[in-house]
């Protein structure tokens, strides 16, 4: 796969219709790899809990899923919620419990980033992994074969205050368009899959 990396703006017309396509693509590389959301954030800074808040939002709507078929495993997993983030501290446990767990595991890495001011608000979709904590001077880990991010602000000299201070609006309305774009992906991979494929999401 070659390494690419594709923006879109929540708010253009057919955004989420391209955003999901997109995603689709990628996903379909995974082929019968298992394939996990790795949602990265802490809940203390606003600028930071996109991902928390992405990874709460699919594990409400897939477990409700859950519920409605049975009890039925599908191959994915979400890691990292508001109720159990994945961050600094744990991630590079948390990548060797997903290892141990998962046979070539297909990971899709979701995160928070910081960009030129033009490009707040936006979403972008790459091949490759990303660098966690890279925009605070963090050295944590890389991780997964493709990665989600949302601009939440703007780099600058003081990064840690920047999303201390960022608006809780731009990372919901981000956080949204994610979410959306990832149900949509996950159900058109479905109905891609034959009878004897389709399985149900577990939610971790």
């Amino acid at each position: 796969m070659t390494n690419t990396t594709l923006y879109f703006t929540p708010a253009a017309a057919k955004s989420q219709n391209k955003f999901c396509h997109a995603l689709s693509q990628m996903i379909a590389q995974a082929c019968n790899r298992p394939i996990v959301f790795l949602c990265i954030g802490s809940d203390r800074a606003t600028g930071d809990c996109l991902g928390p808040i992405i990874g709460e939002q699919l594990s409400s709507v897939l477990s409700a899923g859950n519920r409605r078929n049975g009890s039925q495993k599908q191959k994915a997993a979400v890691y990292g919620s508001l109720r159990h983030t994945v961050h600094a501290g744990n991630l590079s446990d948390t990548l060797s419990s997903i290892y141990n767990r998962y046979s070539n595991p297909f990971i899709i890495a979701i995160d928070a980033s910081l960009g030129v001011p033009e490009h707040i608000g936006f979403v972008t979709l790459g091949t490759g992994s990303l660098r966690p904590g890279i925009g605070v001077s963090r050295s944590l880990p890389a991780a997964g074969d493709i990665h989600i991010t949302g601009i939440v602000n703007h780099s600058g000299s003081n990064n840690h205050l920047t999303l201390q201070t960022t608006k809780l609006l731009t990372v919901a309305e981000l956080a949204g368009f994610i979410t959306q774009g990832i149900l949509n992906a996950l159900h058109v991979r479905s109905s891609l899959q034959s009878p004897q494929e389709r399985h149900l999401i577990d939610i971790l």
